[in-house]
């Protein structure tokens, strides 16, 4: 039972949450962008306008990638499962 084991699980789910929540929140984050810049390029001061462009990206990226965001979870788990032995013994 080193501490080697236990850094390794950390930094692997870590990793793996950093990756799915980057897969969620880039595309809202280019959109919010997008919306920027069409606000400033028309004068648009309105600070709800981005609000619904972006929650829409966000819950469309949801639904597309569920698959994969469960099938990376679901391979972390196993991984974790697998490794009790060396993490016991």
């Amino acid at each position: 039972m080193s501490p080697e084991v236990f850094v390794g699980i950390f930094r692997e789910a870590l990793f793996t949450i950093m990756l799915i929540v980057a897969a969620i929140v880039v595309p809202s984050l280019i959109v919010g962008l997008m919306v920027a810049v069409f606000q400033a390029a028309t004068s648009i001061n309105e600070q709800t306008l981005s609000f619904l462009p972006r929650l829409m990206m966000t819950l469309l990226t949801l639904i597309v990638g569920a698959h994969w965001f469960t099938q990376t979870m679901m391979d972390f788990m196993l991984n974790i499962f697998e490794a009790i032995p060396m993490v016991i013994g």
